[in-house]
């Protein structure tokens, strides 16, 4: 069997991606997969890096308004799609399966050009235009959130690696903690503002270090690749406890095991991540866009497993008043620890390998 995996960007595209391909080869040890992506995201380096061939189209951005790149886009998706069907006329996939974003869009013509079952996950609880356009032709459309509005969606969660959705936080926390140097006693505030880092995030945060670190609270902080060369960014006062501040993680399944509270953006991947591991998360989603991020929260803010905060509301003021009451109350943070553990599904990855297979056969 044959599958074409198309996605890429950002991790929100290229994490659930891999982790289907992983369930994929559980499945089926003898299923050949490629990845297809754009030169410029993410899945550059992470593709490769788990072991699986990345084939290359151009980038087709979408934008929202009128102008240049706009009147642009019917001959990027021409040389797109043609770049497209040359790989899928060379692998000859069984099936082809796309997760929205700018690689998407090509893959959906090409799989209808050659009549080739397809197969749409969309992450966000609201769909993007190239998701719009898939889900349309596609065989099959599974969806991470409940009531997203996509023609034909079957909700099956989002795919997480299974170092997150086997993860087991109280047996890591020592380790996890060791591991970024951190103490392996005090109450632990993780914020990470996704692939790409958070500017808001960053400053807020940073800028409450002299009231975190005098309640005792030590810090894991992922700034980003570009975090600490944005003129914004101050490097957080010391106060004698530990405040780390690294530009990515490899090990989320550590960061995750490490936190006793999250801080972070509510794309599909951060909230289905830090809930269904049970870690307490104040989200505050992006600003911009299509209000997605706001959408994949709310299911388990109103569970009571986070809470929610507007970009223009998180400042450091916020961040000062908020995390040392939380994290100085365990037994809420249990509770929604619990409730966020119980909303999100767990084994996404192997529910949507099995759909693709169905449908490849």
């Amino acid at each position: 069997m044959r599958i074409l995996l198309a996605g890429g960007g950002t991790a929100g595209h290229t994490s659930p991606l891999l982790a289907t391909a992983d369930a994929l080869r559980r499945l089926d040890p003898d299923v050949e997969i490629t990845c297809l992506g754009t030169p410029r995201g993410l899945e550059n380096k992470v593709v490769p890096a788990a072991g699986y061939p990345l084939r290359l189209v151009p980038p087709v951005p979408l934008p929202r308004k009128p102008g240049k790149d706009l009147a642009l886009v019917p001959s990027r998706l021409r040389a797109a799609v043609k770049a497209a069907l040359d790989i899928v006329d060379e692998i000859r996939p069984d099936a082809i399966v796309g997760y929205g974003g700018y690689v998407s869009m090509p893959a959906y013509v090409a799989a209808r050009r050659r009549r080739l079952p397809l197969v749409v996950h969309e992450q966000n609880a609201l769909p993007g235009i190239a998701n719009k356009f898939g889900a349309r032709v596609a065989r099959r459309v599974a969806v991470s959130f409940p009531d997203t509005p996509l023609r034909k969606a079957e909700y099956v969660g989002l795919p997480v690696r299974r170092m997150i959705s086997t993860l087991d936080r109280p047996a890591l926390r020592a380790e996890a903690r060791a591991f970024f140097g951190l103490d392996p006693d005090l109450p632990t505030l993780v914020v990470t503002g996704g692939s790409q880092g958070a500017r808001r995030l960053n400053q807020a945060v940073s800028g409450a270090a002299p009231v975190l670190g005098s309640a005792g609270i030590q810090v894991l902080h992922v700034i980003g690749p570009n975090g600490a060369s944005d003129p914004s960014w101050r490097e957080p006062v010391a106060t004698g406890v530990p405040y780390v501040v690294l530009p990515f993680v490899e090990r989320m399944d550590y960061a995750l095991a490490a936190a006793d509270l999250m801080v972070c953006r509510s794309g599909a991947s951060s909230v289905v991540e830090a809930s269904s591991s049970g870690v307490p998360a104040i989200f505050v989603p992006l600003p911009i866009g299509n209000g997605e991020q706001a959408l994949n929260a709310r299911p388990v803010v109103e569970a009571g497993g986070a809470l929610l905060v507007e970009d223009a509301s998180f400042s450091a003021d916020y961040v000062a008043d908020a995390v040392p009451a939380l994290l100085g109350d365990p037994d809420r943070l249990a509770r929604m620890g619990a409730a966020a553990s119980q909303l999100v599904p767990r084994d996404a990855d192997d529910k949507l390998a099995r759909i693709i297979q169905d449908v490849a056969r």
